[in-house]
């Protein structure tokens, strides 16, 4: 992840928290409420800042590709 994407994850957890907290919520429902708030603040201030400067925050860069089989812990291979 970029700076820009880590500062923005960032700012969506604090904003759900916040708000969960505001609303006093409580059980998966309040809560998920809370999460739909605080992503959409982030995505506002990122596309704010997309737009501001012309460029994307969201990046490629540590993107990997999904592998074939993937080996579970101890080295032996997960059903694929």
């Amino acid at each position: 992840m970029s700076e820009a994407e880590l500062i923005f994850t960032a700012l969506a957890e604090l904003s759900t928290r916040q708000v969960a907290e505001t609303q006093q919520a409580t059980g998966l429902k309040e809560n998920e409420g809370a999460a739909v708030v605080g992503g959409r603040i982030a995505k506002q201030a990122r596309r704010q800042l997309e737009d501001q400067t012309g460029r994307s925050v969201v990046t490629g860069e540590n993107y990997l590709a999904p592998t074939a089989q993937r080996k579970a812990v101890g080295g032996k291979k997960e059903p694929g």
